[in-house]
């Protein structure tokens, strides 16, 4: 193919395609497309079965990238081995129903829907709360894998939640194993 032809082809993109990159963290052992560099921060939460380590890895848009999202975030903890484990069966629905109710509570807002999904073999969520009187909307994505949370998040504004941005950061997320 020829430069300027391939050169031409590359203007015509839309400009979302071209930003997207793929963030690894070994430490987390996962893979996600994200928008743009993320930042990571961690948090020691004490808890009632001990202190857990949060990592917490997000990207925030600037204003002017026109981005229908405001905010893209993955997120795990471990859980002390003896409290929660991915082929505990008997405690997976109690365990998830207890996150999703935590995530609506600290929002004070209103799920929308929650459903089950599975991903390569583990257990996990999806939901949608609305929040902020419905002005805003965020997406969550949760898998346990053995005693490890993994949690992504997209924070919408209501009436710009559905895009394809949201699907590709949620659908991206790939373990390590």
């Amino acid at each position: 193919m020829k430069p300027k032809l391939l050169l031409c082809m590359t203007l015509f993109l839309p400009l979302g395609l071209l930003r997207w990159e793929e963030m690894v963290s070994y430490d987390g052992r996962f893979r996600v497309l994200t928008p743009g560099s993320m930042t990571e921060k961690v948090d020691t939460l004490a808890t009632g079965i001990g202190q857990i380590e949060y990592h917490t890895f997000f990207y925030q848009p600037p204003e002017e990238a026109a981005d229908d999202n405001w905010l893209y975030a993955v997120s795990y903890c471990d859980y002390p081995m003896a409290t929660v484990h991915s082929d505990s069966i008997d405690l997976l629905d109690e365990f998830f129903a207890s996150t999703i109710d935590e995530a609506v509570a600290v929002l004070d807002g209103a799920l929308s829907y929650s459903s089950e999904l599975e991903l390569q073999g583990y257990p996990g969520r999806f939901w949608r709360i609305d929040y902020s009187e419905g002005g805003q909307i965020v997406k969550n994505k949760a898998v346990l894998v053995r005693n490890r949370l993994y949690t992504l998040q997209v924070f919408s504004l209501q009436g710009r939640e559905i895009n394809e941005e949201a699907g590709k950061f949620l659908d991206s997320f790939q373990l390590l194993e």
